[in-house]
């Protein structure tokens, strides 16, 4: 147990049978009251950020996830499938949890895979993935008036605004916190 107001971004705790992990801490106090924490959590189960308020004697108990790296193998139609690189083990989690990596997933990535006693939380992707570009309509001559942009299919069925210069066939890098284009692979 600790006190509230150690918490700092990326610990994870228990509370209520949910868990949460810290996304930022703001420390209040004024001279006539308590120290007061407003914390910026993320449930772990649901995704749902929100923010919670407690007094300064409020204590916390603080959790530990597992973390295990595991490569991606194969979409089975109810969910995706896992599999640990040293035991061979694998796993497979419901689509419908993993709505927003799934759409970064092509085949052979590896990802840790986050779990608290056995049970699976989610995933946690690369800041940054590579993928071809399979459905570019033609740029139109003539409009490039300031940072040109155009919709984009990748292979995953991910759509993403790119410039104009990228056409179907190439490979783009593109960031998975936001799912936005962040550059031409190489």
């Amino acid at each position: 147990m600790i006190n509230v107001t150690e918490l700092r971004p990326g610990n994870y705790f228990l509370e209520d049978g949910n868990i949460y992990q810290v996304l930022d801490i703001l420390l209040n106090k004024t001279a006539m009251a308590k120290m007061k924490a407003t914390v910026k959590v993320k449930n772990m189960r649901t995704g749902a950020v929100t923010e919670v308020s407690r007094n300064g004697g409020y204590s916390i108990d603080l959790i530990r996830l597992d973390k295990i790296e595991m490569q991606y193998l194969y979409d089975s139609g109810d969910g995706l499938v896992f599999m640990n690189q040293t035991t061979y083990e694998q796993i497979e989690i419901p689509k419908e949890r993993l709505e927003w990596e799934k759409q970064f997933l092509k085949g052979d990535e590896i990802v840790t895979i986050t779990s608290y006693e056995n049970e699976i939380l989610g995933i946690v992707l690369p800041a940054k993935v590579t993928l071809k570009v399979t459905d570019a309509e033609p740029a139109v001559k003539g409009n490039t008036v300031q940072r040109a942009m155009r919709e984009v299919t990748l292979e995953t069925g991910l759509k993403v605004k790119v410039p104009l210069f990228i056409n179907q066939g190439d490979e783009v890098i593109v960031r998975t916190d936001n799912g936005q284009y962040d550059g031409r692979a190489n």
